[in-house]
């Protein structure tokens, strides 16, 4: 038995946030990003938040941190063989952008106009346009 008395041990109720409340890691990281047109960009490999204290624990009584930027880079050989990109090679997208959070990511504006998406244009313009029947669109 604890000798808290019962009004005193009530779980406080949750803070009030503006906004959608989401789980990085499980609504967003590794996700695919499409266009407007539902064109592939991307996958977001990591976020850029906001307000957040280098080397500090968060104070709960502060707002929580806001999403500021999807950020996504040549990640694959680092994932097998570890280590981390430059900063350099980061490519950000602003959260602005996202207009639609589901199975994937939409953003409100054309995939050419970001540079997250020149390692697809690369790949689409040099490899697959060479093989047979890869410059028609099957639609």
């Amino acid at each position: 038995m604890s000798d808290v008395p019962d009004e005193d041990r009530t779980a406080a109720p949750p803070p009030v946030a503006a906004g959608r409340m989401l789980d990085g890691v499980l609504h967003l990281l590794d996700r695919q990003v499409l266009d407007r047109d539902g064109t592939p960009v991307t996958t977001i490999d990591d976020l850029e938040l906001s307000d957040i204290p280098v080397d500090e624990p968060l104070d709960p009584a502060q707002p929580a941190p806001v999403i500021t930027a999807i950020i996504t880079g040549p990640v694959l050989c680092t994932r097998i063989f570890g280590g981390r990109p430059p900063e350099s090679r980061w490519v950000r997208i602003p959260w602005r952008l996202v207009h639609e959070l589901g199975i994937v990511v939409r953003i409100g504006i054309a995939a050419d106009d970001l540079d997250a998406s020149w390692t697809e244009r690369w790949v689409r313009e040099r490899i697959i346009s060479r093989i047979p029947g890869g410059r028609n669109d099957p639609g």
